[in-house]
């Protein structure tokens, strides 16, 4: 049977929007993100710092038009951390849903 883990730092709700909108994608403009969680610049960038010090989350800047521009991915150990977060959550559900 695969280990499954609940990840603190996942978990969260901005975190986990985040890494959810992050999995299906190379990378997401910063702007992108904000403008997806309907979050501030602060609050963004809060989360993406701590999923960053977790390894989960990787920055990219770049210059773009003249103008500063930032990048966020999924690091490898950040895409399997989640796929073990969303297994570890529908392990949950059912369990739930199975009890009498």
């Amino acid at each position: 049977m695969k280990m499954t883990h609940f990840d603190t730092v996942i978990h969260a709700p901005n975190r986990l929007q985040i890494c959810a909108f992050l999995a299906p994608l190379e990378e997401a403009e910063f702007k992108v993100l904000r403008q997806e969680l309907d979050v501030s610049d602060s609050v963004l960038s809060k989360h993406i710092r701590q999923l960053e010090e977790a390894g989960y989350v990787k920055q990219r800047k770049s210059t773009v038009d003249g103008r500063q521009r930032t990048w966020a991915s999924l690091t490898r150990v950040g895409r399997k951390a989640f796929e073990q977060h969303v297994e570890e959550l529908k392990r949950l559900v059912l369990f739930q849903t199975s009890e009498p």
